[in-house]
């Protein structure tokens, strides 16, 4: 039987290991990470999408575009990274796969640019809001080649949806607690994400920071990431 009355605490024991967690979280709600640029969020989620280590090799990868084509003015909105060849991107990250899926997100948040007048953040919001977890297959931007349940998640979430990516590591850690308290884990994706968001709500929490949580508590050479990263998080 759930156990909902000693819930919070398991979820206020985590939680603790990973102080400044809801800070990083609410920049992500307010779509300001990466300096508040669309083109490296979307970056972010293309590489994120092939399962590297994030911290190690992701975020390098993104500062390294930044300088690349970010800072000198060559890459500034979606249109630009929609039209840039992936021949010349690849020289700072190899996969085509990621260039892909890059790509035509810019490109389907610049039809909604172009329709709807809006800027770059403006777009991906508005995106997020029409977007729906139930419907993400038949989304346009769920139905590109390389767009899995958790890249659909994590975007939506830079967006300023409060919800969570079903990701492993975030299944094994939240899986745990729901042990703890005595909580069925749901086998399917779209039931462990909502069950995830009720349990956030029941306890006062995000579930975009239970879904960070998770990430941020994870041990790399003795020391937890929110730790390992601390000079790193803030940037990003």
């Amino acid at each position: 039987m759930a156990d909902y009355k000693n819930l919070k605490k398991i979820v206020d024991s985590y939680i603790e290991k990973a102080p400044g967690v809801s800070d990083y979280c609410n920049r992500c709600l307010k779509t300001e990470r990466w300096g508040k640029s669309v083109v490296l969020m979307i970056i972010d989620a293309s590489f994120d999408s092939i399962g590297l280590n994030y911290f190690q090799t992701v975020v390098p990868k993104v500062e390294e575009f930044k300088k690349r084509f970010i800072e000198n003015g060559k890459i500034k909105t979606v249109e630009d990274l929609a039209k840039t060849e992936i021949e010349e991107l690849r020289d700072v990250w190899k996969s085509k796969r990621s260039w892909m899926v890059a790509k035509e997100i810019a490109s389907y948040l610049a039809v909604i640019k172009r329709e709807k007048k809006l800027d770059d953040r403006q777009a991906f919001i508005y995106w997020a809001k029409k977007s729906k977890l139930e419907q993400w297959e038949n989304d346009p931007i769920g139905k590109i080649n390389g767009v899995g349940i958790n890249t659909f998640q994590y975007l939506r979430m830079m967006a300023g949806i409060d919800t969570v990516m079903p990701d492993k590591i975030v299944k094994r850690v939240i899986g745990k607690m729901f042990e703890q308290a005595g909580i069925n884990m749901p086998q399917k994706d779209y039931d462990f994400i909502k069950q995830v968001e009720s349990i956030a709500q029941r306890t006062g929490y995000k579930a975009t920071e239970l879904c960070w949580m998770t990430w941020l508590i994870q041990s790399e050479a003795g020391l937890i990431r929110i730790k390992k990263y601390a000079d790193i998080l803030p940037k990003i």
